[in-house]
């Protein structure tokens, strides 16, 4: 049996996962779950898209760098990308949620996010229509590594950026102040304002957080699979099972929890058939409800 599905498997996972981060936080700082999360992603990448279009028609053909079948282009447009995105994220929540939450009803917050997730999607479909598009039709010969499994350029390269984004997201949260105010805003809110944390920037992090590794979650699928306007609601429920089964409020945890689930995915594909891989997210967030309903790295709330 091909052991290509772990290569595959840990793409689908890292992209889960960085999307898993914005959920994790957004519902242990903010206390509900943004819907719209997904559409954040899809955003980010035509953004991204968009910027990559202008550099072409400002500079002309770029080359792309050895052996990657990207440049410059989409690296810095990847940048403005997740700026946008942040932005966009900051701005709803200026617009919609804040006001909502004042009034201390979580589950309108929930329905906000819901409407606001059909209106991203529905306004993005509008401008950019329904059609399929790429980065880039360039394709890549996959290296054999052993064990039959292949991979390409492109594919190692994302991996390594996912590391390098959670590592740092990881040393943001434990090693300076801002993350050990976010820390503690998630364990008790009420203690945090009292003690005199700025409630309010960190709010405005865990958006630009959430935002920006949304933005790199899916141009990596843009990259590898394609882009399209309900590319981010597709991931939706996987991030919520990946934050779920990694623990609410655990970086690593939401980490690990989309490494499992996209694993868990790639080998129902392989092994049972593709008709199954989307109920492979619903059956694992089922069963971690039923069993552990904290995650694994979750900390039972007093």
């Amino acid at each position: 049996m091909s052991l290509q599905f772990i290569v595959d498997g840990l793409l689908t996972g890292s992209m889960i996962g960085l999307g898993a981060i914005g959920v994790t936080l957004t519902y242990s700082i903010l206390r509900f779950s943004n819907f719209a999360h997904g559409d954040f992603m899809a955003w980010g990448t035509y953004a991204t898209l968009a910027v990559v279009s202008a550099i072409g028609a400002t500079f002309g053909k770029v080359a792309p760098i050895a052996p990657l079948s990207f440049g410059w282009p989409l690296i810095v447009a990847l940048i403005v990308g997740m700026a946008f995105t942040a932005l966009l994220a900051l701005l709803l929540d200026k617009v919609l949620f804040a006001r909502l939450r004042s009034q201390g009803q979580a589950i309108i917050v929930v329905m906000a996010s819901f409407g606001a997730s059909m209106a991203l999607r529905s306004l993005l479909e509008f401008t950019f229509t329904s059609r399929p598009t790429y980065f880039s039709r360039a394709i890549q010969i996959a290296m054999p590594v052993g064990f039959g499994i292949r991979i390409t350029p492109d594919q190692i390269a994302l991996l390594l950026l996912t590391a390098v984004l959670v590592l740092g997201v990881h040393l943001l949260m434990t090693r300076t102040q801002t993350g050990r105010s976010m820390q503690a805003l998630s364990q008790n809110a009420a203690l945090a304002r009292i003690v005199g944390i700025d409630v309010a920037s960190v709010v405005r992090v865990t958006w630009v957080i959430g935002g920006a590794l949304a933005c790199v979650a899916g141009v990596m699928i843009g990259i590898l699979v394609q882009i399209r306007p309900f590319m981010g609601f597709d991931m939706l429920l996987p991030m919520f099972a990946a934050a779920i089964l990694g623990g609410i409020g655990s970086i690593p945890g939401a980490v690990l929890g989309g490494l499992i689930i996209g694993l868990a995915e790639a080998g129902a594909v392989q092994l049972i058939g593709a008709e199954w891989r989307a109920a492979v997210s619903f059956i694992i967030l089922m069963a971690v409800l039923f069993v552990r309903p904290i995650g694994l790295f979750g900390v039972r709330e007093r």
